[in-house]
């Protein structure tokens, strides 16, 4: 890893003409993409001027979501190679049904980030839940200052935090790259699949009384048939 990012974010501009809704279906054209889900905290900002510190940046965080930042690993590598960035291998990710503003998390939101635990389960089973605050490397007030250097970010900008990982790795992962990684690291060889059609991810968020506080991203993965498949509203 470059020395650089321990000090410097590395981030992204993913596409915004697609948003699939909580609930609609990851639907890929073929399973050898390298199907993957990361689990995310994610803000959305009000109108943010250029050149904004990370401490002028702590108003402009005005709501808090979940998010499904879907990677296609096996389409990352040539990307990369490229020498630009993500495109085809970033599809369109799903976000909570809910949004909620930062008062709403109490004493569990501070220095910039969301100090509770994210759930991922994949088929039914825990698959990680590590804290969102933990080992954060930096802050969303950092984030968006980074975004922001160059230009104005307008209402509504949304920043994701990055897949949730802690140096624990009890906790589990939230996302099947990391688990695979941790798997080629112990025995040479990773067991663990990336997504199959069929398969079905859920993510959510619950505050220290184990209430619900985005609702859940439930999804299931499935084939592309051609036809434009509407998203499942409860």
């Amino acid at each position: 890893m470059p020395e650089s990012f321990w000090h410097d974010p590395l981030m992204y501009q993913g596409g915004s003409d697609s948003f699939l809704a909580p609930r609609a279906p990851i639907v890929m054209g073929s399973e050898e993409w390298g199907i993957d889900f990361e689990s995310e905290i994610a803000i959305i900002t009000d109108d943010v001027p250029m050149g904004v510190s990370p401490q002028g940046a702590v108003s402009h965080v005005k709501l808090l979501m979940l998010v499904n930042d879907v990677s296609l690993r096996n389409l990352i590598p040539g990307e990369l190679a490229k020498g630009f960035g993500f495109f085809q291998s970033k599809p369109s990710s799903a976000f909570s049904p809910v949004a909620i503003t930062p008062d709403e998390l109490g004493d569990d939101w501070h220095d910039g980030k969301v100090h509770l635990p994210l759930r991922t389960h994949l088929n039914g089973t825990l698959f990680g839940a590590p804290d969102a605050g933990v080992d954060m490397t930096f802050n969303f007030f950092e984030l968006i200052a980074h975004a922001a250097k160059t230009r104005p970010l307008g209402a509504g900008c949304i920043i994701g935090s990055g897949t949730v990982s802690n140096y624990d790795r009890r906790v589990g992962s939230s996302c099947l790259a990391e688990r695979r990684m941790l798997e080629i690291i112990e025995s040479g060889q990773a067991a663990t699949p990336y997504l199959h059609f069929g398969d079905r991810v859920s993510i959510a968020m619950q505050d220290r009384n184990g209430m619900s506080l985005f609702g859940t991203i439930e999804q299931h993965v499935m084939p592309d048939t051609g036809q434009q498949v509407p998203a499942v509203v409860d």
